[in-house]
């Protein structure tokens, strides 16, 4: 990244501004016309509204959507509770049925904990062996009364990948509204909403692509259109779904991110996926250690490694300066309690505890991953040095 500081690899939590977005940014916020609110109807105002527009564009082209098939909100947190709890709760009384997997990001399985206390039944699904949940699963949860399947594409800890198209044809072919958690796929692999038409809601964000935090968008299928229940109330904008003034600088720099990323799709997957399996060949002088998930399908960029008889948070500390990287989702990770994505997996409370997750992206180099694996593999091996006799056999 030719950047001081540690190495980064924690690109999944959030990735490092791009030097482009920021500087699309402070073009704006140098700009007084684009100062006004866009809704207002004087030169100013609609100065602003072309900007945010073109913006529009840029984030709907992302995953081939037209441009107003999108909502700007304040992050994909937003995005996802207005997508589950806008659509189950927009629902006729005879639906009152949602079905989810237990290795969703817990802002989808927050909203669903929150619709199971509205009188909600929600199916929860458990992930196939490598951390994917199987179309068949799917199938299989499906009833008459069901008011919505909510399932992320890449899983947040692991880079496990589902198969959507599947999922997505399914939902088409029962009448099911799907919504699909695209923050940690959308601009990492490809996307297509017009081909995959039975995705009716996808929610993303910028700063997972280069982009500022604060800015998200949910797209919403125009036909057959998915009805949803605003969160808040208090303006007309965005369709009437999300009231509030539009954050015109944050949806520049949304756009942009989009933009660059679009843009390298064609080439930054395989080269991250390289450098990925780089760095896992890399870390085995480390051993005994395993990979929560596997190898393929998953996304290009992430790693879930453990280490037999080493704390997660110790390693954390002992390469605290050097290298940056993750014990688990960077929203709870100050929560002292084991992942519920390795746990789905089998994973004991050991294991996971000895578990970290390493996520590239693209500002990652090949120098950097050799220096960070020489790092992890020289602190496993310190850590391990008083580990008392038999210790390293306790974690499977």
């Amino acid at each position: 990244m030719n950047r001081a500081g540690p190495i980064y690899l924690d690109w999944a939590a959030t990735a490092p501004l791009d030097r482009r977005v920021a500087d699309a940014m402070c073009a704006c916020l140098a700009d007084p016309a684009a100062q006004a609110n866009p809704s207002s109807g004087h030169a100013s105002g609609r100065a602003a509204a072309a900007l945010v527009a073109r913006a529009r564009g840029e984030v709907a082209a992302l995953i081939g959507a037209p441009a107003e098939s999108i909502v700007f909100t304040s992050g994909a947190t937003e995005s996802v509770n207005l997508a589950i709890l806008g659509t189950a709760r927009a629902s006729p009384r005879e639906h009152r049925h949602v079905v989810c997997s237990r290795v969703e990001h817990r802002a989808v399985t927050g909203a669903c904990r929150q619709l199971e206390r509205e009188v909600f039944e929600v199916s929860w699904l458990s992930p196939a062996a490598g951390g994917a949940i199987e179309p068949a699963a799917v199938a299989a949860a499906l009833r008459p009364d069901t008011a919505l399947v909510t399932l992320m594409q890449v899983n947040n800890e692991t880079g496990a990948l589902t198969d959507i198209a599947a999922v997505a044809k399914l939902c088409r072919e029962r009448s099911v509204p799907l919504h699909v958690d695209a923050a940690q796929s959308a601009g990492k692999l490809p996307i297509d909403v017009a081909v995959d038409d039975g995705i009716a809601l996808l929610s993303f964000c910028a700063h997972k692509l280069g982009g500022p935090k604060g800015i998200g968008a949910l797209y919403q299928r125009r036909q057959p259109r998915p009805a949803l229940q605003p969160l808040m109330s208090g303006g007309s904008h965005e369709a009437g779904l999300r009231p509030g003034t539009l954050a015109t600088p944050q949806i520049v720099g949304f756009g942009a991110a989009c933009r660059i990323a679009r843009e390298s799709l064609a080439t930054e997957p395989a080269r991250i996926r390289a450098l990925r399996e780089r760095l896992w060949q890399a870390l085995q002088p480390a051993a005994p250690l395993w990979r929560n998930g596997v190898a393929e399908p998953s996304a290009p960029g992430i790693l879930n490694a453990g280490f037999a008889g080493v704390e997660g948070e110790s390693l954390l500390l002992a390469l605290d300066g050097e290298v940056d990287v993750a014990s688990g989702a960077a929203c709870h990770s100050a929560v002292a309690e084991p992942s519920d994505v390795l746990r789905a997996l089998g994973r004991s409370d050991l294991a996971i505890q000895a578990s970290l997750r390493f996520s590239l992206g693209s500002g990652t180099t090949e120098a950097e991953v050799d220096r960070a694996a020489g790092l992890v593999v020289a602190a496993v091996r310190r850590l391990r040095s008083v580990l008392p006799a038999g210790a390293l056999e306790r974690v499977a």
